[in-house]
């Protein structure tokens, strides 16, 4: 029997939980044509918004095509733009002929060809047969609209993992480029594309929305609050007694504070629950399952820790054990961490590694409660921790 429980891919209906508001806001700014951006860490349920906003949106009557490109793999210019345009072209063709066409009408005069032979061997829609110039760009980062009004219908264009463009090193100048084209588009235009930015590199996506101010008041930001604990628990619950077997509320309280309602992971840790148990779940249970759950992700966190200096560790323990004041001259005295200066320099070290990253209060948060679990437990094998 197939888990209740969904943690591989994204999720609608009845398993798309909490996230009501944050829905309707999200489907009126899509409506009214405002771009977004959304960045949450990994697992928060970025996706299974968009999915289920989108499905809401078609079920009131909306009629539009959807496209998604990811940064992911993604390390040049070329790749980057090659993707774009495929992406745009792919929403309105579906054959050699007319990808063809719409590649000669809409990029005609630039060095992107639509290759028969490419397309044959690798399916490729676009090839260059020069290198790319300024024309090449601007041709690109305009196609979505173009062609979403040149064929009468809205699109929605989703760019997932949309910091790793800052990865190469013409990804500023391209991000600087986007901004000038979204202020330049013509209503029309507007109306007919809207552009959807996503990131799980929370300090990298701030950076350049918040801290660079890149596409300011061109784009909306929708954060996702954690969702309510109840609402977790009553799923949970009710997953369970589909399966025939049943916990204890206080149990999965317990759970969802160990996680702090990152609801990937409390699905992902739910669906290892429902596999080893039968009837009445008990907290060896849950004990065993967390146990399985790190033994998954702990190799990564290991990783993650040989990636700090001492410096970097000692600045991690100091926020772990619930220190907040890291420039005081007890904090530094108390974990060697050098001067003022240097716990500067460490923040931002910490940061840039998305291992934290600091709230409205200017207080550090470990982004992975999984990774802060484990790093507290065994790492640096601090007592009292949130067993359950």
């Amino acid at each position: 029997m197939d888990s209740p429980f969904i943690f591989s891919k994204y999720v609608t209906g009845k398993h798309n939980i909490g996230r009501k508001n944050e829905g309707v806001i999200l489907g009126n700014l899509l409506r009214a044509g405002e771009n977004v951006v959304m960045y949450e860490p990994p697992k928060t349920g970025i996706s299974s918004l968009l999915q289920q906003t989108f499905y809401n949106m078609r079920i009131a009557g909306g009629q539009f095509e959807i496209a998604e490109i990811t940064m992911l793999n993604v390390r040049d210019l070329q790749t980057f733009l090659i993707k774009t345009g495929e992406a745009a072209i792919r929403l309105f063709a579906s054959t050699a002929e007319e990808f063809a066409g719409l590649a000669a009408k809409y990029l005609g005069g630039t060095h992107f060809i639509f290759d028969p032979e490419a397309f044959s061997s690798h399916e490729r829609i676009l090839s260059l047969n020069w290198d790319i110039d300024s024309q090449d760009i601007d041709a690109i980062l305009t196609l979505p609209y173009r062609i979403a009004e040149g064929e009468g219908k809205r699109i929605y264009m989703i760019i997932s993992e949309f910091q790793d463009l800052m990865l190469f090193p013409e990804g500023d100048g391209i991000i600087r480029r986007a901004e000038e084209v979204m202020k330049a588009v013509t209503p029309e235009q507007k109306a007919a594309c809207t552009f959807i930015f996503t990131g799980s590199r929370v300090n990298a996506m701030k950076d350049i929305f918040r801290y660079h101010g890149r596409f300011h008041r061109l784009v909306e930001h929708v954060p996702l609050p954690p969702i309510d604990t109840k609402d977790i628990i009553d799923y949970t619950v009710r997953g369970f007694l589909t399966s025939g077997k049943v916990i204890e509320r206080d149990l999965m309280l317990g759970v969802c504070k160990l996680f702090r309602n990152n609801i990937g992971y409390i699905n992902h840790f739910s669906s290892i629950c429902d596999s080893l148990s039968k009837g009445y779940i008990m907290e060896p249970v849950l004990i065993e399952a967390l146990s399985m759950l790190l033994s998954i992700h702990e190799p990564k966190f290991a990783a993650t820790m040989e990636d700090l200096t001492t410096f970097q560790v000692n600045l991690l323990k100091a926020i772990i054990e619930g220190n907040t004041r890291f420039s005081s001259a007890e904090v530094i005295r108390q974990y060697g961490l050098n001067s003022s200066a240097n716990v500067r320099r460490l923040k931002d070290a910490l940061c840039k590694k998305e291992i934290i990253t600091f709230d409205d209060k200017d207080e550090p948060v470990v982004l992975d409660p999984l990774f802060q679990y484990w790093v507290q437990k065994y790492y640096f094998e601090i007592k009292d921790t949130n067993d359950r």
